[in-house]
């Protein structure tokens, strides 16, 4: 069954497939479609296999020629429109634009001035000095596709934590409802939340495992079976592969533990472990400290723990550490210490600081964006569309006499609603780190998000300087998405994040971790470093319509992978406190 996500990269394919086509306007369409097609909050495959297509109708940007390919998807497997495309442009799209500075544009020029189909073509023709010699190209962007290369393969067969946990939710789901499992829960990234996964591994514990195996791989979801056994399956779910493996119920938390990872954590964990005279491995905590060298085994001394995952690190006398930090970055010896972090919690969080509406890119009002975040049941919501500058597309940015306009109506929504709406803006943090803003419309505004959108090829030192001349700004509040990067597709600004969180914390300026499941940026080392100085912290969704402050989810698990508490992010505290921070 396809998932909203595979659905929407079909469309996002469609938009790159025609602007690499020169096709005008209608990409922008597609793309908009794409993007209010993945945030749907209800499986849109399932409604229409059930005969329900009225659930297109409830899609913004959905309209008759795409909801027609959206039905054709769902039934064929196929969209035979885009199979004619693909065929006129037998393009990698996706592999080939995930290079620094290669778009649909770029991709379709070199496909008919060089023949480049693959990434394999395109490294070829950088090495051999042919692309310079194509019009509109040069030595200097020649040499950047030869130098991300590597980063494109690296990423191509990782999929977003955004696509990669609903589809391990929906999995849990339907095991949880099978009799004969005891227990269920995902394993592996996806478990500690990391922005892209290889896969979805899931872990069940059973008395019938050969039963429980047999339901999975018959599972209507499913699209290809890989291969099954008794104890373990992996089936294709659209494009993800999914792992199970099931144990016996008193292994189930000893398993979970080991397959959770990371494979750092778990080394360090072990060692600690021996240093005690203990063993650990999947199948329990074993006390082997009577144990002589020659005995050898799995289960070998005397098993102490393993039903329950706590019970592992009880074992250690050791509280139970989070998944979210089991990266080897102190959280044994923090545990040890008995200094674990607090983690931050989405019930925490009391409000939304940088989101988008129909003023700028986003797909609707400021009163629906506000009647959303009312319903989420936040204290405080702020409006901060993009302003004019580098990085934006014309018409997309607000002029400042715009910007003015805009807070005169958030001022009247604010005094209209039961929540403080904040009058902001997305500024842009320009090559040297300005942010382009009057004083007068500075004046005017209640939060000002500065990000960078443009010139993310910059060497890591110039980059620092530049962030940091911007979060010394007076009038900046939160330095938004700092390296600009977009998952699996541009790698953004190198920096030094400790000198980041150090100028933050003397400036009180906060640094953003943005939600939207294609950044995720900050990430959690990057938080971490930026938080043992001192720095203010804000979880933001980037949301450009309602369903996408859904989007928090991530923000919070990333927050959590850099050790962060409810006290560190500006949009947990209370209102007052919030605004004397902003002032």
């Amino acid at each position: 069954m396809a998932t909203n996500a595979e659905i929407a990269g079909r469309f996002e394919e469609f938009a790159d497939l025609l602007e690499a086509d020169d096709v005008e306007y209608k990409p922008r369409a597609y793309r908009r479609a794409a993007e209010n097609i993945q945030a749907h909050p209800v499986p849109i495959a399932d409604r229409v296999e059930a005969g329900d297509e009225a659930v297109l109708e409830e899609i913004d940007g959905v309209g008759d020629a795409i909801a027609s390919k959206i039905v054709e998807y769902v039934e064929t497997g196929t969209i035979e429109e885009l199979e004619e495309l693909r065929a006129e442009l037998p393009i990698d799209i996706a592999d080939i634009t995930r290079i620094e500075g290669v778009g649909p544009k770029t991709a379709g020029k070199l496909y008919r001035e060089l023949g480049i189909e693959t990434l394999d073509d395109l490294e070829e023709a950088a090495e051999a000095g042919e692309i310079q010699d194509v019009s509109g190209f040069g030595p200097k962007t020649e040499g950047n596709i030869r130098d991300n290369i590597a980063f494109a393969r690296e990423v191509g067969g990782r999929h977003l934590l955004g696509e990669g946990r609903p589809l391990a939710d929906d999995v849990l789901g339907f095991l949880e409802e099978l009799e004969a499992v005891e227990r269920a829960e995902v394993a592996g990234s996806i478990r500690r939340w990391r922005e892209t996964i290889g896969d979805v591994d899931v872990l069940v514990g059973t008395e019938a495992g050969e039963d429980v195996v047999e339901s999975f791989v018959g599972w209507n979801s499913v699209d290809a079976e890989i291969e099954s056994g008794p104890e373990k399956a992996s089936v294709r779910v659209g494009e993800i592969r999914v792992d199970l493996r099931v144990v016996v119920p008193e292994e189930f938390g000893s398993a979970l533990q080991y397959f959770t990872g990371s494979k750092d954590h778990n080394v360090r964990l072990r060692n600690y472990a021996i240093d005690r005279g203990m063993k650990l491995n999947e199948y329990g905590a074993f006390d082997v400290s009577g144990v002589g060298d020659e005995a050898s085994g799995q289960r070998v001394g005397e098993r102490v723990a393993g039903e329950t995952e706590a019970g592992m690190y009880e074992s250690l006398g050791l509280p139970w550490i989070p998944p979210e930090l089991r990266e080897d970055r102190g959280e044994i010896a923090a545990a040890e210490n008995g200094e674990l972090p607090d983690l931050i919690t989405r019930e925490d969080v009391r409000g939304d600081l940088h989101t988008h509406t129909e003023w700028s890119d986003g797909t609707t009002s400021i009163e629906a964006m506000v009647e959303a975040a009312e319903a989420r049941g936040y204290d405080y919501y702020a409006v901060a569309d993009h302003a004019e500058g580098p990085g934006i597309v014309s018409g997309v940015g607000l002029s400042d006499t715009e910007i003015l306009e805009q807070v005169e109506q958030i001022r009247e929504i604010d005094a209209a609603s039961e929540i403080t709406v904040f009058a902001g803006i997305e500024a842009n943090v320009d090559a040297e780190g300005e942010i382009g803003l009057a004083d007068e419309v500075v004046d005017e505004l209640d939060v000002i998000v500065a990000s960078p959108h443009s010139g993310l090829s910059q060497d890591a030192e110039t980059a620092t300087e530049r962030l940091l001349r911007a979060i010394e700004h007076p009038a900046v509040d939160v330095l938004g998405h700092p390296s600009g990067r977009l998952l699996n597709e541009r790698s953004g600004l190198d920096f030094d994040a400790t000198a980041l969180g150090q100028a933050a914390a003397e400036h009180d300026t906060a640094l953003e971790i943005n939600a939207n499941p294609r950044r995720l940026d900050l990430w959690g080392s990057a938080v971490q470093a930026a938080l043992e100085k001192g720095a203010p912290i804000a979880v933001n969704t980037d949301a450009h319509q309602p369903a996408t402050l859904e989007y928090m989810r991530w923000g919070v698990h990333t927050a959590r992978r850099g050790w962060t508490e409810a006290d560190d992010v500006i949009n947990t505290w209370d209102l007052g406190t919030l605004q004397e921070f902003l002032h």
